[in-house]
């Protein structure tokens, strides 16, 4: 097991990395308050991971309420997020009692929402079950729902109290969802790890082919870098946006395309190889960076061309990003590989020529 620091002063949370970390009672029972807990998972992760993390706990006395959700982006909406309450409230569930999220990215938002505004704020610990949540979602305190008209649009920071990423977990991972999380792997090395992403080019087949030492280093670096980057900026007002490389063009896929059809890591890859396009026309990247980009993509098999949604259709969309600002859609663009930029300084017909090209 490794283990990483997410540095918040008073609000300071390790990161625990490594194989069967998720029946480490020893790891979770110095940060609750109180032996209740409600553990808020999915009908996939149900029948293969709540008992195995359940039964420890209860064997060391906590009472543990397990409420479970159904399975998808399309359920991350205030509809279900009222399931939790209404479970929270039914069993007189305290200001004490910590809610965990055992499953994906869908699953740690909706949680820790519900965490930062069930009685204004109870105790939320992560224990994400994919490797996307593993490296991305469940680090940060970044929690929320989708609405019918934008991705992520409801929400609150709100940081859990420990992160315990159990790579055993990603052995019953479908394909595609190993893959969707490699997208966002990819990503640290686009925006500020030049060294991480050569060694992604040399070793993607490892991480494909699920190698334990390859994919914890690749866990433990990602979370390296986005802890150094909450730290810095909690609150996503400068550093932090560099995270969403990619995102807006995503989202914007998600979103036109109807939640669920593409996954995130696939929207955000697809999103990633149009900023880097984009990046390309401004003349700040060079094409044989996005022949590289693209080529590692694709290695992670991932989609490097987006859907035809229409030029206005995409700009629509993107006008609804939490980015916008005055009205103008502001993009993380790439300097090249290692270097990435947020700007709203750039020639319109320039994004619009870049969808075209979808």
């Amino acid at each position: 097991m490794q283990t990483l620091t997410v540095d918040l002063a008073d609000r300071s949370y390790p990161i625990h990395v490594g194989q069967n970390v998720l029946t480490r009672t020893d790891l979770l029972l110095p940060h609750l308050k109180r032996k209740q807990v409600a553990v808020v998972t999915n009908t996939t992760v149900e029948p293969l991971y709540l008992e195995k993390f359940s039964a420890p706990l209860r064997d060391a006395g906590v009472t543990v309420l397990p409420i479970v959700l159904p399975d998808g982006e399309q359920y991350k909406n205030a509809e279900t997020l009222n399931k939790i309450y209404d479970a929270l409230l039914t069993h007189r569930c305290e200001r004490n009692t910590t809610l965990i999220a055992l499953g994906g990215g869908v699953i740690g938002d909706m949680t820790g929402y519900a965490a930062a505004t069930f009685l204004r704020g109870v105790p939320f610990i992560q224990v994400p079950t994919t490797l996307l949540s593993q490296v991305d979602s469940s680090v940060g305190g970044k929690t929320g729902i989708n609405h019918p008209l934008g991705k992520n649009m409801i929400g609150a920071f709100y940081q859990p109290q420990v992160v315990l990423a159990d790579t055993e977990t990603l052995n019953t991972l479908p394909d595609r969802e190993l893959s969707a999380g490699l997208a966002e792997i990819i990503k640290y090395g686009l925006i500020r790890d030049l060294a991480f992403f050569e060694w992604l080019e040399s070793n993607m087949p490892r991480l494909v082919a699920r190698e334990p030492v390859a994919l914890a280093y690749a866990i433990y670096r990602s979370c390296e870098n986005k802890a150094e980057v909450v730290a810095a900026d909690e609150r996503e007002s400068g550093e932090r946006a560099l995270l969403n490389l990619g995102h807006t063009f995503g989202h914007a896929i998600e979103n036109g395309m109807g939640y669920g059809v593409w996954l995130h890591g696939e929207g955000v890859a697809a999103g990633t190889m149009l900023a880097a396009e984009m990046s390309c026309r401004l003349g700040w990247m060079s094409a044989a960076d996005v022949e590289r980009t693209e080529r590692l993509f694709k290695a992670a098999n991932l989609p490097t061309v987006a859907p035809d949604l229409g030029v206005d259709t995409y700009l629509d969309l993107m006008g609804l990003d939490k980015k916008v600002s005055d009205g103008r859609i502001r993009l993380i663009l790439l300097q090249g590989i290692g270097k990435a930029i947020m700007t709203g300084d750039y020639p319109q017909d320039v994004l619009r020529a870049t969808l075209a090209r979808v």
